[in-house]
């Protein structure tokens, strides 16, 4: 989670091969979703996300990768690749939905370099950041 301006914002942050870090902000329901696939931690019901995955499973189709490609707005755009029978079908989606899917079956999560690029800094400037703190 980090801390801006004292309000606590979830965020995912995206991190590439040289530790550039790129933040973004998430909704309460999407951050549970991820923090708890990456503590592998199981509800006692399944998550919307699980359910989705389950859904697809038993449609016979996979996740074959995700697309953070455009950023409008201030608001990032994502679309989630499912392949079955062979056919690849994109879907618009929200970036922290895609996140919260991709992780739960090990699917490639892919940023545009133009996007990332756009929005990265160093994990120094990012921890030294006035505006941004609580980096955890």
């Amino acid at each position: 989670m980090i801390n801006i301006f004292g309000k606590g914002v979830p965020a995912v942050m995206l991190e590439d091969d040289e530790g550039l870090l790129m933040p973004i902000h998430i909704g309460q329901s999407e951050a549970l979703s991820i923090n708890s696939v990456l503590k592998s931690e199981t509800m006692p019901r399944p998550m919307t996300h699980d359910l989705i995955l389950s859904m697809l499973v038993r449609l016979g189709a996979e996740v074959e990768r995700v697309l953070i490609d455009e950023k409008i707005d201030n608001i990032y755009y994502a679309r989630i690749t499912l392949k079955k029978d062979g056919t690849s079908m994109e879907f618009d989606a929200r970036p922290s939905d895609c996140i919260a899917i991709a992780l739960r079956c090990d699917a490639v999560i892919m940023i545009s370099e133009e996007v990332f690029n756009s929005d990265a800094i160093s994990k120094d400037n990012f921890q030294g950041s006035r505006a941004i703190s609580g980096f955890a």
